[in-house]
């Protein structure tokens, strides 16, 4: 059979990937084609597979199934394997991987000894790649020396120091503290931007998956149950897992009973039906779209349960009076004060109706994760 073509500007792609032990699937057919200059973030929680999927692109493991190319030739798949070190990639790794007893530029020039380079094309390569990262006066420092900022970006440097054509992060910033982290994800946002890398990154935090790519490949039990634009997996999520684990909103059951739609099995209503359409459906009722309001219906009373001011106004939980295991988060320009009882009010125009078919076994194991 025949590989199929592939478009001179993809950098990297997957078709059919799965990997299996013994009987158990990891991976259970994996597609993406990311093109070049661009950033593919797999997201997902722990066990998902995305850091698996990424040691199959870098060659660290061999795909059971499917085939993976990078810049159009066959790496993987169909008797095909190159080995990591001829696959033209550069690795960032979760702890930085730099060798203390090294220099920064020991570090950065280390890939090009390896490959044979001589020692004064080294020193001119290790330095303009410490200059792209703004370290080029750190040449002669150690590891120790620096910042956790600082490391991060010598590592950067010395996966780019051999000027690859694919980039992997392997959650990079997860040992950094949280303020460090928040700053760190713009600053890395912009190095790969203004070095035009193609980069695949891995994580599991929202907000660097969101900052950083072009194209969020969501995660779940060895599937991608979305691969989208941060835009579209926020207006659009394809599933109630995605909107789930996105934290976009509460996702619902609810089911039509006369002129009402009702939450499922519960006799609160949340809004008026048509008379046709669907008996029942999956929504995600967005934080955005509730507020408090003194005319809210009375089936819409809630009783608030705690609140934490954000730099926007007071994120308060709530959950619903008639169904107390519903619980809804409501922005306020005012604290609420938790047992106060409050009137919801729910804009209908910016709720989202999953369709009948989507899987709600993904929404399950979502929520047994």
């Amino acid at each position: 059979m025949n590989a199929p073509a592939i478009p001179s500007n993809t950098a990297v792609s997957a078709a059919g990937l799965e990997l299996s032990y013994g009987q158990t699937r990891i991976l259970k057919g994996i597609d993406f084609s990311l093109r070049k200059g661009e950033t593919l973030a797999l997201l997902g929680p722990s066990g998902c597979g995305k850091t698996t999927l990424l040691r199959l692109v870098a060659g660290l493991l061999a795909p059971t199934k499917g085939q993976i190319s990078i810049a159009g030739q066959h790496v993987a798949g169909e008797g095909t394997f190159v080995p990591p070190e001829r696959r033209g990639l550069g690795m960032v790794f979760q702890d930085y991987a730099l060798w203390p007893h090294l220099t920064v530029g020991g570090n950065v020039s280390f890939p090009l000894e390896m490959r044979g380079v001589g020692k004064a094309e080294r020193r001119e390569r290790t330095m303009r790649a410490l200059d792209r990262v703004g370290l080029s006066a750190f040449s002669d420092r150690r590891p120790s020396d620096l910042s956790g900022g600082q490391q991060q970006r010598v590592a950067i440097a010395r996966a780019i120091v051999a000027e690859p054509q694919l980039i992997l992060f392997d959650e990079p910033l997860s040992n950094l503290d949280r303020e460090l982290r928040e700053n760190m994800v713009g600053e890395l946002a912009d190095l790969i931007a203004t070095l035009g890398l193609t980069a695949i990154y891995v994580t599991h935090d929202h907000s660097e998956a969101l900052t950083l790519a072009d194209h969020v490949a969501v995660m779940r039990g060895g599937l991608i149950e979305q691969l989208a634009c941060p835009d579209e997996l926020i207006e659009r999520p394809a599933t109630p897992a995605v909107a789930d684990f996105l934290r976009l909103g509460r996702v619902a059951g609810i089911e039509r009973r006369g002129a009402l739609w009702f939450f499922k099995d519960s006799t609160v209503a949340l809004m008026e039906a048509a008379a046709d359409g669907p008996r029942a459906a999956d929504i995600l009722i967005p934080t955005s779209g509730i507020s408090v309001s003194a005319d809210a219906p009375e089936r819409l009373c809630a009783v608030v349960l705690r609140s934490q001011f954000r730099g926007d106004g007071h994120l308060a939980t709530v959950s619903l009076r008639d169904l107390p295991s519903f619980e809804l988060q409501v922005l306020s320009r005012l604290k609420l004060r938790a047992g106060e009882t409050v009137g919801l009010s729910i804009d209908a125009t910016q709720i989202r109706w999953f369709p009948e078919t989507a899987d709600t076994s993904k929404q399950e194991r979502l929520e047994n994760v």
